[in-house]
Formats: C-alpha cells, structure tokens, sequence
C-alpha cells in the first residue's frame, strides 16, 4: 500500500473494489439483465425497489456536539424546470453562503453533464458558491492537497493516474455518505436519494458497511465497429474468435486495416479483449482466481490460451501499423477515418469522439467473440458501475460535496447524461422518453442478451502494480517485443510478489 501521508494513483478502467468486512468482497456480483432493465426504466419507474445504502444511517449530518443539524427553510422556490418537494429542497442541512469546490476528471464524458448538475446545484441554491474545475490525471494534480489537509469539497476519481481509493479509506480520508443516501431524492417524491438507484449499483463503493463512493456511470465495454462499414461490405460480426481471426484475413486482403486500439494505453486491450476472452475460456472462476491472487492462476491453460489468442492479432499484422505510438483519442480517430474496422472501448467512447463522427457512422459495441470449447458464451459481456466520485473527510465543505452529488444522480441529470453524453447514469428512469444513439442502443442490447453472463475483475484496481504489469507486458505482446510465454511469465511473478507482500491489504471474491 502507498504511503499513508500520500495517497496512491493506479491506471485502471475500473474502480476500487472493496471488502465488506476485513478482507471479504460481498454483494460484487456485476448487474444482472434484469436489474439493469428495471432500473433504466425499460419497465415501471415506480416499482419498489431495494436500498443501495446501509440500512442503519442518520437522515443528515451531525451538528458540533452531536446534535442532528436541522435543515434551514429555503427562502424561495428554486427556479427549476422540474417539482422540488420542500422536504426536498435542504435535506442535509447545506449552509447558506458557503461555497462548494468540485473537481473532476474530464475524459470520455466531458464536463457538460457535470456543468448542467452544477446549473441545478446553484438554481437549488442560490446563496452558495458552486464552483467545478475539470483537469486529467487526478491523482497528481489532488495528491498534493489531501497531503496538505484542503481537498476539494467532491473528487471525481477517474482515468488515468487517479488516486488509489483503497489508499485513501485506509487513511480516513473520505466522508460517510450516509446522509446523502437516506436523504430525500431531489426529483423522485416519495423516495431517498439510495432507492432512486438502480440496486447494488452502489455495492463497490461500500467499505466496512459504510458508504464511501458512488458510481455514477453504467459502462458496457466490448469491440466496436461501424454498422455501416460492415453492411456496406457485407461482413457480419463473428461470433467465434477464430471467425474473427477469419474475417480478419478478409480485411487485409481487402486493402484495410482490421484492428487499432489506443496504442500509448494498452490497458484498453486488457479490459476490452484480454480478460473478455479469459471469461470466454474459463468462465467466471478463471478470473476470480486471478484476482484472489490464487497460485498459478496466471499459468492456468485457460489464460496460457486467452493470452496466445489476442498475441495472434500481432503476430498476423492484423493491427495498424503505428498503433504504438497512438493516443487513445488519436487511436479513436483513426478508426472514425476507417482506417481500421475493429476497436476496443466502453460506453463513454460516443461522447469523446462525438465532434469527429462522419454522419452515418453509426458505431456499435459487440462483446468479445466466444472460443469453441469455452465455458463462456458469446453473449457474456463485460459491464459494470463506474466513473467514482467521492467527498474527502477533510473537506471545507462536506455537506456541499453530498448535496452535489445528489443533484448530479437526480432524475433530470440523468436524463440529460444519457441524451447529451449517450451514455447511462444508474438512475431509476433517466433514460424515460429520450431517444438512444446507436452505440447506446447497442450497448442496452448487449446487456439485455447478456442475461446473467454479465462479468467483471477486480485485479486492476485491487492490486496497482500487477495492473501496471499487465498492462505493460500486453503493450509488448502487441508489438511482438516478447512471447505469449514471456508474458505469462511476467504477470505470474508479478502476482507471485504482491501476495508476498505483506505491506499490500489482500482482497477476496466470491463470485
């Protein structure tokens, strides 16, 4: 673990998975099918739902000496375009006057969703100062400040380089959100801030049965391609890796490049292929083990295989010459530019290349073919709740950062989230009456056929430097530099070293 006077920073994609208890992970299993409809109000916005948040929790946050601090009676009515309840208008008590400071990671979704979630903020209240600033590799710019004892009011702690949030809730440096998820949600009358979310949305974000993250984004990752390519050439998506590979050769024959990927951050190749084809090898245990820092988990056939499998697409030249090189966005309008056929990616990758799409494009997310004689099916896919924000124990302005977060999780900007970033909030009913992309409506098909083959992992974010060995050993395997067997050799004495360690918190997983 970092050192506790300096917060950590990992590169994943995912976010801090944590234990329920000393070293337990309990309620992780991703999304299922089912809950996702119900809770993208597919079906009734008004059906009962469970709490995300724990069950036992003050309704708002104690004043000095442990008194319940009363919510001041607003003045006037906010100038909002939806009905506010009164009860609804303070709940957790937000002084008049003090100013608030959000800071975000402004990446794939950009800042608009987080500007309109400000705009509500301050029509709400008028009397403070809500201000938001946008920035990259969080963890560097925030480190210094946490250090310092003055972090902003609320953090959004994603992309690349953020701050290591194991690090940070074993130093007390985030609040109990508590209030916030038994506090009366802002648009949906007659419900807490935590019932308005989809269920077990939130389960990663709690730590010894508190509170301590939320997830703001619903991210379905796989391999995209244009719709309209592939029609106007009369190829079909394959279902089997070794069709891909196929259809891959037809590609190159064709003159065209069939893959590029985000070549100066391998980690999309990890999460957006790699782990997808482990899933499809060996099933859910393959990457459970993984996790658990199970010995020989690296060296397993099912991983031996998933690895030389993705090395084939380097080995073939089926990658575009000078990927390497490439950022993600640069990666990314490579491909917009056709000259590459397949890409991986999540959900958030309509909204980052929005202003370079050609008209017509129509992007679409696909998992990751099967491999005959897997365990998995070519439906399973990879999906999960991200994009973590957080408020910081130390802030100036605790109850500023909740009551943020509760008008960015609202109703009305959820919807906004979804028609303006194409992307999914889980907020119950923030995709009602708005119509979809057709990278979302992709995205909400592959998750409906996915059923309970909905799958994630945990090392990428649990243990810092075996991701960055992963990450790193496939950037290498991608460009031929080393052998399926040297990567497998790499990563395993890299996982092999952080289960010694015994400065490092060990997690488990379940399921």
């Amino acid at each position: 673990m970092p050192d506790q006077q300096s917060p950590g920073i990992i590169d994943s994609p995912d976010q801090v998975r944590k234990s329920e208890g000393r070293s337990t992970v309990k309620s992780t299993k991703p999304l299922s099918r089912r809950t996702f409809l119900k809770g993208s109000a597919l079906l009734s916005a008004g059906m009962a739902l469970a709490a995300c948040g724990p069950s036992a929790a003050p309704q708002a946050p104690a004043a000095e000496g442990g008194a319940q601090a009363p919510a001041p009676a607003p003045a006037t009515t906010p100038d909002l375009p939806f009905e506010v309840a009164p009860e609804a208008i303070n709940p957790l008590g937000l002084e008049p006057g003090k100013p608030v400071e959000g800071v975000f990671f402004e990446g794939g979704y950009g800042r608009a969703y987080i500007d309109h979630a400000a705009d509500i903020f301050r029509a709400l209240h008028p009397e403070n100062e809500m201000s938001v600033a946008g920035i990259q590799r969080v963890g560097e710019q925030l480190r210094p400040r946490f250090i310092a004892g003055n972090p902003p009011d609320v953090i959004d702690n994603s992309g690349a380089g953020n701050l290591d949030t194991a690090a940070l809730v074993a130093e007390g440096q985030l609040a109990d959100l508590a209030p916030l998820m038994n506090a009366p949600a802002l648009d949906t009358p007659g419900k807490t801030f935590a019932e308005t979310l989809f269920p077990g949305s939130q389960a990663d974000g709690v730590y010894d049965g508190k509170q301590l993250v939320l997830n703001i984004a619903y991210t379905v990752y796989g391999i995209w391609n244009s719709s309209t390519l592939l029609e106007e050439k009369g190829w079909e998506y394959p279902t089997t890796w070794s069709g891909m590979l196929d259809l891959c050769e037809t590609i190159k024959s064709a003159g065209m490049n069939p893959w590029t990927y985000q070549g100066k951050y391998p980690s999309y190749m990890v999460f957006g292929v790699l782990v997808p084809l482990i899933y499809k090898i060996g099933g859910l245990q393959a990457i459970i083990d993984i996790d658990n820092l199970e010995d020989g988990a690296w060296e397993k056939d099912e991983v031996v295989q998933a690895v030389t499998l993705m090395a084939e697409l380097a080995r073939n030249d089926y990658i575009m010459p000078g990927t390497e090189g490439l950022t993600h966005t640069e990666a990314q309008a490579e491909w917009l530019k056709g000259n590459a056929v397949f890409l991986p990616c999540g959900t958030w990758l309509e909204n980052e290349m929005r202003d370079l799409t050609p008209e017509g494009f129509n992007m679409v997310v696909h998992p990751v073919p099967t491999v005959e004689g897997g365990k998995g099916s070519f439906e399973a896919i990879y999906a999960s709740s991200g994009e973590s924000y957080f408020v910081p124990s130390q802030a100036k302005n605790v109850v500023g950062g909740m009551e943020f977060l509760r008008c960015l999780l609202s109703k009305e900007s959820a919807k906004f989230f979804a028609q303006n970033v194409s992307s999914i909030m889980p907020v119950i009913g923030g995709t009602e009456g708005i119509e979809v992309s057709s990278g979302m409506r992709s995205a909400l098909d592959a998750v409906e056929a996915a059923g309970d083959e909905i799958f994630n992992y945990r090392f990428g974010t649990w243990y810092r430097d075996l991701s960055n060995e992963v990450r790193d050993r496939t950037g290498d395997l991608l460009t031929n530099r080393i052998t399926p067997e040297e990567f497998i050799e790499s990563v395993q004495k890299k996982a092999d070293e952080v289960k010694a360690d015994p400065d490092i918190k060990k997690y488990t997983r379940t399921s």
